[in-house]
């Protein structure tokens, strides 16, 4: 009776959760059908179109400079990861398993830095980069990644390592190993389900970040795909089938990514520690 009790209560949750993906499920459902419509059934709410325009994707690419923007986005978000994966693992480390004074006030300080609202910092870190003649460059954009990567990625990376047993570090150090040779060849190793948690929360915001691109790109030609997306927004503000076909291509990329690397996502916010 009690077995059963456990069966019908997991499959009560399972309904639940269906419930939940097909509602979060909806809007990509109706974007991807938006895209694939005829321009005279655009402005119809209809879920499936009468006939699947495919070529509203070559459309949409050919209508905006969408590999240049691709490129760019590309590459801002190469050089942001691997910024931040390495930076904010060795400041995490530092944090974790090196003993120094003035560790826990500095990491304490590091995470309430996380409650600072960003659009209180805006004005006074535009004027800074205007003044080192940073603006219409992409510094303003990747600098920051490769110092320390954030108070988020320090906060996860330093509460992953902290779970790691300070016996395999003592034993290397013992054996003359030097602080980088135990962080590359031993910490870094064992600590890839966090550095792929942290590589794709990277990845899914430098990709969709569209607030710094507009502050600091005023040069159409270093726009990214976000920036893009809203001039064919404003240019082609009737025509929303090209408008969703844009989209879900900019989106296919990173539904893709999740998909590859869940399982690996699952297992990277099974962090254990605290602040020690």
């Amino acid at each position: 009776m009690l077995r059963k009790g456990k069966q019908l209560r997991r499959v009560i949750v399972y309904i639940i959760l269906t419930g939940f993906a097909v509602i979060f499920l909806i809007p990509l459902f109706w974007m991807m059908s938006t895209s694939l419509k005829p321009d005279e059934e655009t402005m119809i709410i209809r879920w499936i179109p009468s006939r699947l325009e495919w070529q509203n994707y070559v459309r949409a690419v050919r209508a905006f400079p969408f590999f240049r923007y691709l490129r760019n986005t590309v590459f801002l978000t190469v050089v942001n990861t691997v910024g931040t994966v390495l930076t904010g693992s060795l400041v995490a480390y530092g944090f974790a398993k090196l003993r120094w004074k003035g560790r826990k006030a500095l990491f304490l300080v590091t995470i309430a830095t996380m409650f600072i609202p960003g659009q209180v910092l805006i004005i006074p870190v535009y004027i800074m980069y205007s003044k080192i003649g940073w603006v219409n460059t992409y510094l303003p954009l990747i600098v920051p990644c490769f110092l320390g990567g954030g108070a988020f990625t320090i906060f996860m990376l330093r509460q992953f390592f902290v779970s790691l047993p300070d016996e395999i570090i003592e034993s290397a150090r013992l054996d003359g190993a030097s602080e980088l040779t135990i962080f590359t060849r031993i910490v870094l190793p064992i600590s890839t389900p966090a550095l792929i948690t942290v590589s794709v929360f990277t990845i899914l915001f430098v990709w969709n970040d569209f607030f710094g691109p507009l502050i600091y790109l005023h040069k159409s030609d270093m726009w990214t795909l976000s920036i893009g997306l809203r001039a064919f927004q404003q240019r082609y503000s009737t025509q929303w089938n090209l408008l969703m076909a844009a989209s879900t291509i900019i989106s296919i990329p990173m539904i893709v990514l999740y998909f590859l690397l869940q399982e690996k996502i699952v297992r990277g916010f099974t962090l254990r520690g605290g602040i020690h």
